[in-house]
């Protein structure tokens, strides 16, 4: 069970982490794959930018997700789970 956990909580990190390299690539908004990213990601990042500052046209919500799920939620779903 942990294992699943931490395989999809890793894969969830790998969509943040591509989705903010696509963005830096001119792709068109009905790209298949860009779209599939963002639904998977935008539930998770969208309600972190209600509460994160803004720095002109830098999103910084895609980090705290990142860094909220390896640092607080793995290590609180191992000891959980062990």
């Amino acid at each position: 069970m942990a294992g699943l956990l931490n395989g999809v909580l890793s894969m969830f990190v790998l969509a943040i982490f591509i989705r903010s390299i696509l963005s830096w690539f001119p792709l068109s908004p009905q790209n298949p794959f860009k779209l599939m990213v963002f639904q998977v990601t935008e539930p998770v990042l969208s309600p972190l930018r209600r509460y994160l500052p803004q720095f002109g046209s830098v999103d910084l919500a895609p980090m705290v997700a990142i860094i909220v799920i390896l640092f607080v939620i793995q290590p609180l779903i191992r000891q959980i789970l062990t």
